[in-house]
């Protein structure tokens, strides 16, 4: 039997967090999705009481199937509408993570020549500019290939996954907090702190259940040019920000 059903997936990355919630499931034959059709179709073949189930585990995975569409398809059309996902994931190593700790590490000795430059440590001037340095370059690497970024951060992204095209005005909100913190206004600090804070609270709540709950998906922070794994790494990315942002909302 073959059921075809309309939801709300929306791209590669949703199909791959659906994904082990569907192959998972005893008896299912065969499924695809078509995150490109107006429907964002999904179709499944197997036993009745197997297909019973599709709703609840597409729930599960944090989608919903909108309402069963009527089929005429053959068995043999099944797996031709099936969308590709993601490559592959890397084990998480140092490897996997070698540009991540490359740009970090070029960071740092940015940090580090201003900081001899102006002659005499600061430490709020050398957070501030390492958090400069970190917007731009990594909202640089979102803006590259926007869609596919806005595609991936839907799948993880606690407001991306309700709100769509918050994963195209991320990039820009990074952009922004980036060239505040390089401009360094006096009369703004308190406020870009303050929304570096809430933006990266709010990310950390996605990457947290994303990670605790041991999903295998593609970490977005670099968007999409490498194909870097969602784990504990990113945890401590945004969660560094976050401290950051903090320390200097509490300093003023």
């Amino acid at each position: 039997m073959i059921r075809k059903y309309q939801t709300n997936l929306r791209c590669a990355g949703c199909v791959s967090t659906l994904k082990p919630h569907l192959e998972s499931l005893p008896g299912l034959k065969s499924w695809s999705a078509d995150v490109d059709s107006t429907q964002k179709t999904l179709t499944v073949e197997g036993d009745e009481s197997v297909l019973a189930q599709v709703p609840e585990r597409v729930s599960a995975a944090g989608y919903a199937v909108l309402k069963e569409l009527p089929t005429s398809l053959s068995l043999g059309m099944v797996s031709e509408a099936v969308t590709p996902v993601a490559p592959a994931l890397p084990e998480p190593g140092a490897k996997t993570y070698l540009p991540l700790i490359l740009i970090l590490g070029y960071l740092l000795l940015g940090v580090a020549a201003l900081e001899v430059a102006a002659g005499h440590w600061q430490p709020m001037r050398a957070m501030r500019n390492f958090m400069a340095g970190f917007f731009l370059v990594f909202s640089f690497f979102k803006l590259l290939n926007l869609r596919a970024f806005a595609d991936a951060y839907a799948g993880y992204d606690i407001v991306a996954h309700r709100i769509y095209a918050y994963g195209f005005v991320y990039p820009f909100i990074e952009l922004g907090l980036g060239l505040a913190y390089l401009a360094d206004t006096p009369i703004t600090p308190v406020n870009v702190n303050l929304i570096t804070f809430f933006v990266m609270a709010i990310s950390l709540v996605g990457v947290l259940q994303t990670v605790l709950n041991k999903k295998k998906i593609r970490c977005a922070c670099l968007g999409t040019v490498f194909n870097l794994p969602m784990s504990y790494v990113t945890i401590i990315e945004d969660g560094l920000m976050l401290a950051m942002s903090l320390i200097m909302l509490i300093a003023g």
